[in-house]
């Protein structure tokens, strides 16, 4: 069946959203961006799961949605 495929999606796209949600948040604390360039630039890799949890949320969306007869 597809819809455990689809909700397995669903999942990881709000868990990739989210991590990127609370690393972009992180990124606006001066305590963080003032560690040094390692930890700054692993936050910044992670801030980018934003956009692929919103790419993968609109996948799903068009994977779930009821086709027109």
């Amino acid at each position: 069946m597809q819809t455990q495929k689809s909700s397995r999606l669903l999942g990881v796209a709000v868990v990739m959203f989210g991590i990127g949600m609370v690393a972009s948040l992180a990124l606006l604390f001066p305590a963080v961006r003032d560690t040094g360039t390692v930890p700054v630039t692993i936050i910044y890799i992670l801030a980018m799961g934003a956009p692929v949890g919103l790419f993968l949320g609109v996948v799903f969306a068009l994977l779930s949605g009821r086709r027109s007869r």
